[in-house]
């Protein structure tokens, strides 16, 4: 990805391998980097948790309350702690009984440094990036188009129009969602099939039903309130007087 930056993408490529080529160094650095990752993940779980002391937890309504607040303990303890036992059975049913049912079959082939392998397919939780990647012809555009995809993530939380961000209450908004949920499967489907047609077609409509959810969620904010009007007028006169 780095080799479609101009100009200084080869020296990026160069730095990142460790040498001119996938080599020993290369392995030794992203071994270290995936070592690194789960620490920074508890790191930022730490200051999740900072952050919720500090200004407290959200509602399933989404309105925001000073008073109606629930303690971090037993609550919100036990909570997540019956979904982090529910997901350690279910994962342990494939790592204990089935380790080779997510894996790929290609991986046990031993490979060959010589010829590009006629289809590369990466990890399930990338082929949604990957599908969006392959579907502009051009190196440097699918890097280009992949870019908003983080900068749309990251821009979620900070979208102001939305008086109240649960979706209880505002059918639309529901609607759009599964719409976006539909779509992401469709392309973790297109990004583990071969690059022809009818996939590629199909790969090329879909990250513009993905990239449109986050462009008209803003505009539903102001729409598809939800809520009555006289929360709404209260918590604009409140803002005023701060």
């Amino acid at each position: 990805l780095a080799s479609a930056i101009p100009v200084v993408g080869d020296t990026i490529v160069t730095w990142l391998w460790g040498g001119f080529s996938v080599d020993n160094a290369t392995l030794n650095r992203f071994f270290s980097l995936h070592h690194l990752l789960p620490f920074l993940l508890v790191g930022a779980s730490l200051l999740h948790l900072a952050a919720l002391h500090q200004y407290g937890s959200n509602n399933p309504l989404g309105v925001h309350s000073e008073m109606d607040k629930i303690a971090s303990y037993p609550y919100f303890y036990v909570k997540d702690l019956v979904g982090w036992v529910a997901f350690a059975i279910f994962s342990s049913i494939f790592i204990f009984y089935a380790p080779n049912v997510l894996g790929h079959p290609d991986n046990y082939i031993p490979a060959n440094p010589m010829p590009t392998p006629p289809h590369i397919v990466p990890e399930w939780y990338f082929l949604p990036i990957h599908a969006i990647l392959r579907s502009i012809p051009d190196k440097a555009g699918g890097v280009a188009a992949i870019a908003p995809v983080f900068i749309c993530l990251l821009a979620l939380p900070f979208f102001k129009s939305m008086y109240v961000r649960s979706s209880s209450f505002r059918p639309i908004h529901q609607g759009i969602f599964w719409l976006l949920l539909a779509d992401r499967l469709l392309l973790g489907w297109i990004g583990c099939q071969p690059v022809e047609a009818p996939f590629v077609t199909i790969g090329q409509i879909s990250p513009f039903v993905f990239f449109l959810f986050f462009a008209i969620t803003p505009i539903l904010g102001r729409v598809g309130r939800g809520i009555p009007n006289f929360y709404t007028e209260n918590e604009n006169r409140s803002n005023d007087y701060q």
